[in-house]
């Protein structure tokens, strides 16, 4: 592949781990988080990384400014970055439920149709993140299964209205191995316990038996992104969860 792609929470987990995959297709890879990369090993792959905040359009606005100042076009947009709160719905306040939608939700709407503009000009592809919690969830995650819900809506709706120059698609992961994850497993439904107890409990749920890794949602978007390999998929969703997804909540 060439040209250059912007990847959003790019720091750390699914945003680092396509960030190393679209470096090894050759892409210059931008990021963008609320940090920067922990490791100058991985602060090295970027050709920029801007901190921002995306839940304020100011900054997501600004972010794409900068891409369109350094690059001509742009091949790749991946909207990653996300914010998690586990609170049941009668517990979480407005101003919560806005941060979430804000970050997982009008972020990449402000930084799609930003760069529609270069995207179009490189033929590029738009990557979308959301979840498996967009199809089936579990108490006490509402905000966060609402606004990765609303993601795939609007998936649908670039794919639509990007084409026939973009193509637009949005990827579910399941149970990932990241930070948000262990945080969240910290909820009631998992219980008290610490440790890699909730994980390993977790991963006994799934049919392939483990939980998943960064890199297994990162060669999915490079399929997606990849002008070539995925040249007629537009508007589609993914699934990634090791086969949750298809068993029975009953059995």
């Amino acid at each position: 592949m060439n040209g250059a792609a912007l990847i959003t929470g790019a720091a750390r987990g699914i945003g680092l781990a396509c960030a190393k995959a679209l470096c090894r297709e050759g892409l210059r890879v931008y990021g963008a988080d609320l940090d920067q990369p922990e490791r100058p090993e991985d602060a090295a792959l970027f050709v920029g990384f801007f901190i921002a905040d995306l839940s304020r359009e100011d900054q997501a606005v600004a972010v794409a400014a900068q891409v369109r100042q350094r690059e001509d076009g742009l091949a790749c947009l991946v909207n990653n970055a996300a914010l998690q709160i586990t609170k049941p719905l009668a517990e979480t306040g407005v101003a919560e439920f806005r941060a979430v939608l804000d970050v997982n939700l009008v972020a990449p709407f402000v930084l799609a149709v930003e760069l529609l503009g270069h995207l179009k000009r490189a033929g590029g592809a738009v990557v979308n993140i959301a979840s498996v919690h967009a199809v089936a969830t579990s108490p006490a995650i509402g905000a966060y299964a609402a606004s990765k819900g609303g993601l795939v809506a609007l998936t649908r709706t670039m794919a639509l209205e990007f084409a026939p120059l973009v193509r637009a698609n949005v990827v579910l992961p399941g149970a990932v191995d990241t930070d948000m994850l262990r945080r969240g497993l910290t909820r009631d439904l998992y219980g008290e316990q610490g440790g890699e107890a909730p994980c390993a409990q977790l991963a006994s749920r799934h049919p392939l038996g483990r939980i998943g890794r960064p890199e297994d949602i990162a060669q999915t978007v490079v399929f997606l992104a990849d002008p070539e390999k995925s040249a007629f998929i537009t508007g589609q969703s993914f699934v990634i969860d090791g086969g949750c997804l298809c068993k029975l909540s009953t059995e």
